[in-house]
């Protein structure tokens, strides 16, 4: 019999490494999967029981070449943490166009890509958990981060949808939504200075309340009773009022 194996992607740094440190001390096998190998033989030697897999999910076909080479080792993904991300900070008309197609291969194709890859053996084999990392972001537009927002809204409703699809199964899915947190996000997004910045939470607590909503099989947290407040603020606000409030908010 092949070994159950937690991946986490994007796990050099902030909720990636997080997720692996928690789900390595409740006794899994991780897989860690992120570019900067070094990181992740840092973080491999601090949790343990990990596998190093240095890859670029961005790149066309790398997904399947990593499931690829995690199964042949052996191993059955028992448990997916879709974390790898990034934003970008900045007008969508003045962002290089590069790396806002950069950002959709990495948030919304690699991401559905791996789902499409472990799903069928976790519905087969009855047992499974998929989380995907969206944010609070993916409740509204985000002018001045469209792309970002508009990526994370598509994790949402694919992760909402694929909850609701494997009801029955023995399959967790849950869409973890965090709101600002403290990671390496807003340096690589450009925003280290901004408001949300500024007001980040700690990302141990994200990924308890994470892990937790998946255990238990819920399709939505959002951790924080503000941001859940956040979260539903176009349930009560007009959508052009809700694209002012945002886009008057330096990110």
């Amino acid at each position: 019999m092949k070994r159950p194996v937690t991946l986490v992607t994007g796990a050099s740094a902030g909720l990636g490494a997080e997720f692996a440190r928690q789900c390595a001390r409740r006794g899994d096998e991780i897989i860690l999967v992120a570019r900067r190998r070094e990181r992740l033989e840092t973080l491999a030697r601090e949790v343990g029981k990990a596998h190093v897999f240095a890859a670029d999910l961005a790149t066309p076909g790398a997904a399947a070449k990593l499931v690829g080479e995690v199964e042949a080792l052996g191993f059955d993904i028992e448990t997916l943490i879709n974390n790898a991300g990034f934003g970008l900070a900045g007008r969508f008309a003045a962002l290089a166009p590069e790396r806002q197609a950069e950002m959709i291969d990495l948030n919304v194709r690699a991401l559905t890509e791996l789902c499409r890859l472990v799903l069928p053996g976790m519905i087969e084999r009855r047992r499974g958990f998929l989380l995907n990392v969206a944010s609070t972001a993916a409740f509204q537009a985000g002018p001045n981060m469209a792309v970002y927002y508009a990526s994370k809204a598509y994790v949402l409703s694919l992760t909402e949808a694929l909850h609701q699809e494997t009801k029955g199964s023995g399959v967790h899915v849950t869409a973890l939504c965090p709101g600002p947190t403290a990671t390496e996000f807003f340096d690589v997004a450009g925003a280290a200075d901004g408001r949300l910045a500024k007001i980040a939470t700690d990302a141990a607590s994200v990924v308890r309340a994470g892990l937790r909503g998946l255990e238990r099989n819920r399709a939505i947290v959002v951790p924080g009773l503000a941001n859940r407040i956040g979260a539903q603020a176009n349930r009560f606000l007009p959508r052009a009022a809700m694209r002012r409030i945002i886009a008057s908010i330096k990110a």
